[in-house]
């Protein structure tokens, strides 16, 4: 669990910080913002490869040598050094996303079959749900000692995970193999590149629209390049015949989809509880302030994932994607129509959160029920990317959204902006709803570890 606070801890400080990083540093806000796209990136990359380093005999070795990088990048995010080397601290740290499918690894083949599925699925929720920990925290750091001081949390937080992993992974299972496809490495890196710059790059899309769309077909193109490597490859990085089975192509479809859909409500809530009341809406709260908000989000996120092992004895686990992806959208309905009240963004952070916990606690059962034991890691590293890549895209859309309702001469968007991208958020978890349904009517058969 403490290493997938490490995930939580890398993903959530960077969002805060970004106005106080180029108040700080004297570069411009989308300077800034690379130091929470830099992490998003190597991570992304490195998750495949850390992924299928874990299927292998020295997985222990990866993730000690994995923390041993996230230290030493955080380190470099304390000091006082240039920005360029911020940016390098980051996207060390961004490394340390591609934990958790590894220690999903860890505990697959280390743990008694249900025991297993409990800490493999509050594995998935940790390292989402810390963010309402660490988003307020490092808010709260970057308000009383300035930047150097909210990246320092980062530095406790990965130095205790880097003792307690030394102390605690076990070596893995002897007989296994596993090599690492560069080839295969480089055409995901050059793809992931263009996905997260283009999802980042707002503004591309607004003035450069042909030069966006030019982009966008690149990263097309070299996806459909890597599959042909990978399918090609003897010890590909990312197995397609695996991904192409319809359990697990259905589970990365609803992940994606839902991905977008429940990073959207998250940014929207977030961005409205900052917005200035002289905007005729909003509450003008503080960064701190605001990540206080997001503590039902977090609240009720672990108590779904502690009910999920239970309830999945009676239900199966594309039910519960199902169930939980009509929860978020009920988070988005709520904050729809009704909004104008503080705690009533409270409600519908909580109820985004228990959606969330469930939906995350329920995803790792619907891949596994199809995976041998020893592609846990790989198997779980692709599903964590797609992830990656719909939550990128659903803070995007949020901001295309609202920069589209943003009136010529005024700073912030009007008020039915918010109407607009909470109702394209509801239309996305019923895509991910009708996407599990699917799942459900399949009847797959575990397979042999």
């Amino acid at each position: 669990m403490c290493i997938a606070l490490v995930v939580a801890a890398v993903g959530s400080i960077g969002a805060p910080l970004i106005t106080s990083v180029a108040t700080t540093f004297h570069v411009s806000l989308g300077s800034a913002q690379w130091t929470l796209t830099v992490a998003l990136l190597s991570g992304a990359v490195a998750t495949p490869v850390l992924g299928r380093l874990g299927a292998g005999p020295h997985r222990r070795a990866t993730i000690l040598v994995t923390l041993a990088v996230v230290v030493a990048g955080s380190a470099l995010t304390v000091l006082p050094l240039p920005f360029a080397w911020l940016l390098a601290g980051r996207a060390a740290q961004g490394v340390g996303l591609g934990l958790t499918a590894l220690m999903m690894g860890v505990a697959r083949d280390h743990l008694p079959e249900e025991r297993g599925a409990a800490v493999i699925a509050l594995i998935s929720v940790v390292s989402i749900m810390g963010v309402g920990v660490g988003y307020p925290l490092a808010a709260l750091l970057a308000e009383l000692g300035g930047v150097r001081a909210a990246y320092g949390l980062g530095l406790v937080v990965t130095a205790a995970a880097l003792l307690t992993a030394w102390r605690s992974i076990p070596e893995a299972p002897e007989g296994r193999s596993a090599r690492v496809d560069v080839a295969g490495a480089a055409v995901l890196a050059a793809a992931l590149f263009l996905v997260l710059f283009l999802a980042g790059e707002r503004s591309l899309w607004s003035r450069h629209l042909a030069v966006a769309a030019g982009l966008a077909v690149v990263a097309g193109v070299l996806l459909c390049v890597l599959a042909v490597v990978e399918l090609r490859s003897t010890t590909p990085l990312v197995d397609v015949r695996a991904v192409r089975h319809p359990a697990v192509a259905g589970a990365n479809l609803a992940t994606f989809v839902g991905g977008v859909g429940m990073y959207l409500l998250l940014t929207l809530i977030t961005r409205y509880a900052q917005t200035p009341q002289g905007a005729g809406y909003g509450f003008g709260l503080t960064t701190f302030v605001a990540g206080l908000v997001l503590i039902p989000f977090s609240v009720l996120g672990f108590v779904a994932g502690k009910l999920t092992p239970r309830v999945r004895k009676r239900i199966a686990d594309p039910l519960l994607l199902a169930g939980s992806a009509v929860v978020v959208g009920g988070g988005f309905a709520l904050f729809a129509a009704a909004r104008s009240d503080l705690a009533e963004l409270f409600v519908a952070m909580g109820v985004l959160g228990f959606g969330v916990g469930g939906f995350s606690a329920a995803m790792p059962g619907v891949i596994l029920a199809v995976t041998p034991k020893s592609e846990t890691s790989s198997a779980m590293s692709f599903n964590f990317v797609v992830r990656s890549v719909g939550y990128s895209l659903g803070s995007a859309i949020g901001g295309l959204t609202l920069a589209a309702g943003t009136g010529p001469g005024r700073l912030v968007p009007d008020d039915s902006a918010y109407t607009t991208a909470a109702l394209a958020g509801i239309g996305a978890m019923a895509i991910t709803t009708l996407t599990s349904l699917a799942l459900a009517r399949r009847r797959p058969s575990r397979t042999n570890p």
